[in-house]
């Protein structure tokens, strides 16, 4: 063997050589190659398929459609549901490629859907009557196929083509089974969660809690006005509203729209360049909205209500002053917490069922039967019904002004709570040679009186003489501006600032000299009660400053608002709105004469402060006599103040002073006007006050 390895030939290695070379080769002409390609289909890309990727990259887009969040409650100070939402399955359509492919023909230049969308849509409006027959409720609405392809709207006349079709509301177990397991069967279909709004049967404040319509039919308030102008300048989802969204339309379902209404979901929609949808990319659900707490305790409000009604029955059939007052046809009253400011019951009646706008619009027929009184009385003359003779809701004060009228002369020195005056049933003024008279209800002659007794004894000539006349001697035709102070100060002639919508400042005539004559003749007139009208509400917060001395606070109508889970967001409390400053002695000598003899609280076991009123306005040829009357009690340690309006119901004490008579029978027994809830006393829980009638239980 040899020990040397034998070296290789020169042709091996040149052998070697050439493989690799090869190799090489190979790969930088694969290199060469796949580059070629990738600039080929570059230029593909840019100068042959460009403009048309660029055309569908620029009409690329998507939209977001609502969906309406469920409407939080309005509820009683004691929880009841008055004004609620129930949760419905609807089933929609979103018209996507497979029914609107449209095709041009080349002989007639005509476009239409072309055989397979037709087909389609026909398929589907068939297998959608098929099984709303065998699935819906068999004694619900049946859709027609006329009536399915009318709403699915495929001309556009009523939607942009990619806004999905509503079909069919209040789906059944059965359909929402069928449809859900059979999705993928309708292109396009979504079984979507929508409410429908209640509103108690009870009619419980009806015209206070208010009514719902349509979005769509809503833009003549601003608060949608500005929210259209929002939606057109930002195309935020949440904020978009739905044309066929309920929105609170009068009442506190319109004074507290933003916080029951919640926010709104919706779903993403993918659009062709031809605006029609192509599929749903994402859907984002709604947060249902909050609960707003009422102050308004339900029972009280319902015997409020009953009260009015049975009154206006009464003066229907008995002779008050000698004769019945068959023109008395409506009532208005509120009562108000004096140290809180919660209002506990606000009635307008005749009142009506709120149910009637629950499908966003309301029957010619119902609407006619409500068009006079479908709006709230206690803060406004609008709509809120009208007497037999045609008297509104707000009428001249009367003698209910008196307390104040007092503490006017008291506080500008034009007499004092030791002053005398002897009253001879008639009084004068003007200028000599044209004096013009003023007598006391009823001609009566009081004779020596101080202040307290004025009020007491509802001196009109007391009034005339002690303050509108001395009112101007002092002031001369600035007389009218401090007067105007006072009333403002008191609430009357300014906002209560209830919040509630269309809230009426009152009728101010003393301002009219024109029409009065003269300064002077406006003041004398205003000191008695002639020449200043107010709403319900805005007398109970009158009766509520009396009580507070001098403290005005505002009405307060809802004590609370909680989320859907029942945590507190937001509470009220009492809140002052402005405080008149007088000597303690003059409220003292003002609460002594609140002292008026009322019948309906013979055997009342409170001692309260009290004022009749009965204003005199001119209807259809002749002066007609309104009942008016305000109180609180207990005349030492205030609760509740009440005030209460009968157009046409003759003298305050015969028919608004019964009904108030009620309402404080009726807060006495759920909330106790001394601290100590009547019903609680109740052994086993019965029921049955004395004094109170009404169409709630206790």
């Amino acid at each position: 063997m040899s020990l040397f390895r034998k070296q290789g030939s020169p042709s091996d290695e040149t052998g070697s050589k050439s493989t690799l070379a090869l190799r090489i080769n190979v790969f930088f002409f694969s290199t060469f190659v796949i580059f070629c390609v990738i600039i080929i289909r570059l230029a593909v890309l840019q100068f042959v398929e460009g403009p048309t990727l660029t055309e569908v990259e620029t009409n690329r887009d998507t939209k977001d459609v609502p969906l309406a969040a469920m409407r939080g409650s309005i509820l009683a100070a004691g929880g009841e549901k008055i004004a609620y939402s129930t949760p419905i399955q609807s089933l929609y359509i979103t018209l996507t490629k497979e029914y609107l492919e449209k095709k041009t023909d080349k002989a007639t230049k005509v476009t239409d859907y072309t055989p397979e969308a037709k087909a389609n849509v026909n398929k589907l409006i068939a297998n959608l009557v098929e099984n709303f027959d065998r699935y819906g409720d068999p004694n619900g609405e049946k859709l027609t196929a006329e009536q399915i392809r009318d709403l699915l709207d495929l001309n556009f006349k009523k939607n942009f083509a990619y806004t999905p079709r509503r079909i069919k509301q209040r789906l059944s177990t059965g359909e929402v089974a069928y449809f859900m397991e059979h999705k993928n069967e309708y292109p396009g279909l979504e079984v979507v969660e929508e409410n429908i709004r209640h509103y108690d049967k009870d009619t419980v404040a009806a015209q206070t809690v208010g009514y719902v319509k349509l979005f769509k039919n809503s833009n003549s308030l601003s608060i949608y006005q500005n929210i259209l102008y929002a939606m057109k300048n930002n195309a935020s989802a949440g904020l978009t509203y739905k044309d066929d969204e309920l929105v609170g339309f009068d009442g506190l379902e319109l004074q507290y729209q933003r916080e029951l209404r919640g926010q709104n979901g919706y779903q993403e929609i993918s659009i062709t360049p031809q605006n029609v949808a192509d599929k749903i990319e994402k859907v984002v659900p709604p947060v249902k909205g909050n609960d707003i707490w009422m102050t308004i305790n339900k029972n009280v409000q319902l015997k409020t209500e009953q009260a009015i009604t049975d009154q206006i029955k009464w003066l229907h059939t008995h002779a008050v002053q000698g004769r019945t007052h068959p023109d008395a046809i409506t009532g208005y009253a509120v009562a108000m917490e004096v140290d809180t400011g919660n209002v506990v019951a606000m009635a307008s009646m005749p009142d009506y069922d709120t149910n009637a706008w629950t499908s966003g619009s309301i029957d010619s027929g119902v609407w006619g039967k409500i068009m006079d009184n479908y709006q709230n009385g206690t803060i406004t003359p609008n709509a809120s019904g009208r007497s037999g003779n045609g008297l509104g809701s707000v009428l001249f004060m009367g003698s209910t002004i008196k307390p104040l009228s007092v503490l006017i002369g008291l506080n500008e020195g034009l007499f004092s709570t030791s002053s005398g005056y002897q009253d001879k049933g008639i009084t004068y003024f003007g200028k000599a040679g044209h004096e013009t008279s003023v007598r006391n209800a009823s001609n009566h002659v009081y004779g020596y009186m101080d202040p307290a007794l004025a009020i007491q004894h509802s001196s009109n000539v007391f009034m005339v003489d002690m303050v509108g006349k001395k009112l101007y001697q002092k002031y001369q035709d600035n007389g009218l501006a401090v007067w105007d102070k006072y009333m403002k100060e008191f609430g009357l002639g300014v906002s209560t600032q209830s919040g509630l919508p269309k809230e009426y400042l009152g009728m101010i005539n003393y301002n009219n000299i024109k029409e009065t004559g003269s300064v002077q003749a406006s003041l004398v007139y205003a000191s008695f009660g002639q020449q200043g009208g107010y709403t319900a509400l805005q007398l109970a917060q009158y009766a509520s400053t009396l009580a507070n001395k001098g403290e005005r606070i505002k009405p307060q109508l809802v004590s609370k608002i909680t989320d859907s889970n029942g945590k507190v967001i937001k509470t009220f409390g009492r809140q002052v709105l402005n405080t008149i400053e007088m000597d303690d002695s003059y409220w003292n000598e003002v609460k002594r004469g609140m002292n008026s003899d009322v019948n309906a609280f013979d055997d009342f076991p409170y001692d309260f402060a009290r004022k009749t009123g009965t204003s005199q306005q001119m209807a259809k040829g002749r002066l007609r006599d309104n009942g008016v009357f305000i109180a609180y009690a207990p005349r030492n340690n205030p609760k509740l103040a009440v005030a209460v309006i009968i157009p046409e119901g003759g003298f305050g004490s015969n028919s608004a002073a019964p009904v108030a008579r009620k309402i404080f029978d009726a807060y006495d027994w759920e909330y106790g006007l001394d601290g100590v809830p009547k019903k609680s006393l109740q052994q086993n829980g019965s029921a049955g006050e004395s004094g109170t009638t009404g169409r709630g239980t206790n």
